[in-house]
């Protein structure tokens, strides 16, 4: 061996310790540190590479940080003081019930998020009812329609709200289009070339023309948030993305909600779009109608009829319904129906909390954690992916061990064969804890809720694993309310009639193979 391969030898050596050290002092989840330092270690010029593209948490650095401070900048010039207080004036934490304020003040950390208060609120189980409803907004649309969603399909539901948005532009109404690049990779450009020749703005979040380092660095951060804001008034978030999976194979829960809750919609919107690229040609008030005067929007009428069994009926004054999956009563509240036009909630005390790599806490898991560590009674969890974070995982066991009625709710069989045997991997020691799990046959569960002691909601985009908690951009909205955490709670106990509830003992039955896999990916499951 000459001396340039020596030194090159060397080099390699001191590059792979130095990144075991680097993995080893991150304030990280251990059971993620462990999976890169196995993958180096195994493969170690792939498992390095993918590493520097993958595993480094850049919430810190400082190309993030950049992203934001134009916008930043932009708002603050065009900010007024009744806008600062509907965004971070935080003055409607003391009408919560006082064991819930901690939560709030925690979510509002950094003096944003706020909760904000007069909103009306349609919960949404149904993928046709969100068709509907989008699509009546859309045409009433006056000023601007900004969009920003993880998928937009390529199918018939789709193209239907593409060529809306594209009526729209041509009609005079700014629309602004933001899509998360790598998902929606497949599609091809010409896809959105005729959305910006009829019009339509339209901003990649992760752009592959994007600069070397820029690009490798952001390629791991995906933007799963869902969120629409019409005219400034209208806004919808939580799990349904624009595809026909949502609007007709898919369980879902989304929400459309109007009042002061949309500013932070849109204030999310424009700080992706404009620290994406995108430009703007109003002053930022303008797009804060609410911070101007009060705004009251009428809800919308079911414009093509939705099936309702005779579930969809009965009210939240009903007190009594009956758990199929357990065979007893559940006197705080009735089952309703996935498949109803829910009533609007009036007046309702809303935090919507987005959640990114730039910001200093993982702020949507301490949420989890703070709610599993304080529940008193119960708490509901409805999650496709359960990948949960140590700290999670420790949460639900503790809780459950203490008496709290733990319920997970989780698709029977998962979308993707990866997801699998990774969320099979935790069952066991949910179980074993007394959390009860309920699988979900027929319709695939996408929804990413929560219900707590007949007061908190939360309704997201958020799922219960590393990728929401640690990487992606998510938005996830908290509603401090008894009656829409009675609705929230009726949908889970109908839901429950397309459960099964796993046992320990059915699961100890399983065959060594399975075993075997699920152990395998209990090691990467903090990558997938």
């Amino acid at each position: 061996m000459n001396m340039l391969q020596w030194i090159l030898t060397g080099l390699y050596v001191l590059l792979i310790l130095s990144v075991f050290t680097v993995i080893l002092v991150d304030k990280g989840d251990s059971g993620r540190k462990f999976a890169w330092l196995l993958i180096i270690a195994v493969l170690p010029v792939v498992g390095l590479a993918l590493y520097l593209m993958f595993g480094i948490n850049y919430r810190h650095h400082w190309i993030f940080n950049r992203r934001h401070q134009r916008y930043r900048d932009i708002f603050e010039a065009g900010t007024t003081p009744e806008l600062n207080r509907i965004l971070f004036g935080h003055s409607n934490e003391e009408r919560i019930r006082e064991e819930f304020r901690p939560l709030a003040k925690l979510l509002g950390a950094e003096n944003y998020p706020s909760v904000t208060s007069g909103n009306d609120i349609e919960i949404i189980t149904s993928g046709q009812r969100k068709f509907d409803l989008l699509r009546e907004d859309i045409l009433a649309a006056k000023e601007s329609i900004h969009i920003e969603y993880f998928h937009f399909g390529n199918d018939k539901g789709s193209k239907a709200i593409k060529r809306l948005l594209m009526q729209k532009a041509r009609e005079g109404v700014k629309v602004r289009f933001l899509y998360e690049n790598i998902a929606n990779f497949p599609i091809a450009s010409a896809y959105y070339n005729a959305m910006r020749k009829a019009g339509v703005e339209i901003v990649k979040f992760t752009n592959p023309r994007m600069h070397l380092l820029d690009f490798a660095t952001k390629l791991n951060y995906r933007n799963h948030r869902k969120i629409v804001v019409i005219d400034g008034k209208i806004g919808y978030t939580g799990g349904m993305n624009i595809n026909d999976h949502y609007f007709r194979l898919w369980r879902d829960t989304h929400t459309r909600i109007t009042g002061n809750a949309v500013a932070v919609l849109q204030y999310t919107f424009l700080d992706s779009w404009l620290t994406g690229g995108g430009t703007i040609d109003k002053e930022m008030i303008e797009f804060y109608p609410m911070a101007k005067k009060p705004v009251t929007e009428p809800s919308h009428p079911v414009t093509e009829p939705v099936e309702v069994t005779a579930q969809g009926s009965l009210t939240l004054n009903n007190v009594a319904s009956t758990n199929s999956a357990k065979g007893k009563a559940d006197s705080a509240a009735v089952e309703i129906d996935f498949h109803a036009t829910h009533p609007t909630l009036k007046d309702k005390l809303v935090q919507i909390v987005p959640d990114e790599p730039d910001l200093p806490l993982p702020i949507l898991q301490l949420s989890y954690e703070w709610a599993l560590q304080h529940a008193k009674k119960y708490i509901y969890l409805q999650t496709p992916y359960f990948v949960p974070t140590e700290p999670v995982m420790d949460a639900l066991k503790t809780a459950a061990l203490c008496g709290v009625d733990v319920r997970l709710m989780l698709p029977e069989v998962a979308d993707n064969i990866l997801m699998r045997p990774a969320n099979r991997a935790y069952y066991e020691e949910a179980l074993q804890a007394g959390v009860r799990i309920f699988l979900r046959q027929g319709e695939f569960i996408h929804a990413k809720t929560f219900v707590c002691d007949d007061y908190l909601s939360s309704i997201g985009s958020a799922n219960l694993d590393f990728r929401s908690f640690a990487i992606n951009y998510e938005v996830n909205s908290y509603i401090y309310d008894e009656e829409t955490a009675l609705m929230n709670k009726g949908i889970f106990l109908y839901d429950l009639h397309q459960c099964r509830e796993l046992t320990l003992e059915e699961w100890n039955r399983r065959p060594w193979y399975s075993r075997l896999l699920e152990s395998l990916m209990r090691l990467f499951a903090p990558l997938l």
